[in-house]
């Protein structure tokens, strides 16, 4: 695999892994104290922890990418 096929494999594995570790751990400003900041929707979350969701992301889309790497790079070679 080419550097161009592992960044842009990484950067779609990364998505994949964001929005799947997007919903983990989140609880909305009602369910938390039942305290709404106006203007805002009662079900958006008090606290996202998006820089600890992104880390997470980041390590599962490295890791998915070097099995993808591994298992992609002696399927080519044995053609």
């Amino acid at each position: 695999m080419d550097p161009v096929g592992f960044i842009v494999v990484l950067i779609i594995t990364w998505w994949v892994c964001f929005f799947c570790v997007l919903p983990i751990g989140v609880t909305s400003q009602y369910e938390q104290d039942g305290e709404v900041v106006e203007g805002t929707e009662e079900g958006a979350p008090k606290e996202p922890m998006l820089k600890k969701k992104a880390i997470w992301a980041t390590a599962g889309a490295v890791v998915l990418t070097l099995i993808a790497h591994f298992a992609v790079v002696p399927w080519l070679a044995a053609q």
